[in-house]
C-alpha cells in the first residue's frame, strides 16, 4: 500500500518561504513520477510541478523562478521549495505519485500567504 504524507506547510509572509516534503511509503520510489498541485478555495486543483524519474522537471507558468521541485530517492521524498511566496499561492498543497498507470495522493498540507 503506498502512502504519501505532506509537511511543511504554514503560515507565512508575502515574500517568505517555505519548504514542503513529501514521504513516500510502501513501493520504491526511484521509478515514481511526482508531481506537487495545489487546491486554493473555491478553485480546481492546478499543477505546480512535476519530476521524473530520471529528473526531468516542470513548473507551471505562476511559480517559474521561486518554486524549486526535487527529490531524494535515498530518502523516498519529494520536496517542493517555495520562495517570494505571494497571497496568491495560498491553497492546500497535494503531493501526487504515479506508478505504472497508478495514481497516488497525499492528504494535503495548507499553505497560507498574507499580504
Amino acid at each position: 500500500q503506498v502512502q504519501l504524507v505532506e509537511s511543511g506547510g504554514g503560515l507565512v509572509q508575502a515574500g517568505g518561504s517555505l519548504r514542503l516534503s513529501c514521504a513516500a511509503s510502501g513501493s520504491s520510489f526511484g521509478p515514481f513520477f511526482m508531481g506537487w498541485y495545489r487546491q486554493a478555495q473555491g478553485k480546481q486543483r492546478e499543477l505546480v510541478a512535476t519530476i521524473s524519474g530520471g529528473g526531468n522537471i516542470r513548473y507551471t507558468d505562476s511559480v517559474k523562478g521561486r518554486f524549486t521541485i526535487s527529490r531524494d530517492n535515498a530518502k523516498n521524498t519529494v520536496y517542493l521549495q517555495m520562495n517570494s511566496l505571494k497571497p496568491e499561492d495560498t491553497a492546500v498543497y497535494y503531493c501526487n505519485g504515479v506508478l505504472r498507470g497508478n495514481i497516488y495522493w497525499g492528504q494535503g498540507t495548507q499553505v497560507t500567504v498574507s499580504s
